[in-house]
């Protein structure tokens, strides 16, 4: 339990170096805060998956110096809709069974899909506040698609990271 908490606030600390140090274009926008959302033990209730996206939002805006509550808002919504996630794609027996998230027991392709939806739930908001209708839409999709793709690459990376491989397949 210790190192996934390490783990999970070392990949906070990586996005915000990522944030602040690596702006590759004004078309790009890697996110993988979704996949530690995502990657949050299956026990986890919603509420409390809610408040540590919030805590979480806000740290990394803080650190970024960026509008401050903006990722919070794209986060939250992504918290709110992990669990509904997890049982359309990996099926409601995951939580009968108590058994957490496992990309090498539930497979690559089932985790890219629910990273897709989660991903692209944060990325349609956070772009859509953080733009304000400064740009013509052909510029937010352009940039919503790269984003989307580069931070999908990236989330299933970081999910790899974070979830712990052990050898039962059922508790």
């Amino acid at each position: 339990m210790r190192s996934t908490t390490l783990k999970f606030i070392l990949l906070a600390v990586a996005q915000v170096v990522l944030w602040n140090y690596f702006n590759f274009s004004q078309y790009l926008l890697i996110a993988f805060l979704p996949a530690l959302i995502l990657c949050l033990p299956v026990g986890c209730g919603t509420i409390r998956a809610m408040i540590i996206a919030f805590v979480l939002g806000l740290a990394v805006d803080f650190l970024v110096s960026g509008q401050l509550g903006l990722t919070s808002f794209a986060l939250v919504p992504v918290a709110l809709l992990r669990r509904p996630v997890i049982s359309l794609v990996f099926g409601s027996e995951l939580f009968a069974r108590g058994e957490d998230l496992s990309v090498r027991r539930q497979g690559w392709q089932k985790f890219l899909l629910s990273l897709l939806m989660l991903t692209a739930v944060f990325l349609l908001l956070y772009l859509w506040v953080e733009d304000a209708g400064m740009h013509p839409f052909w510029f937010l999709a352009v940039k919503f698609a790269a984003s989307l793709a580069a931070s999908l690459a990236v989330s299933l990376l970081v999910a790899n990271l974070m979830l712990e491989e052990t050898g039962e397949r059922w508790k």
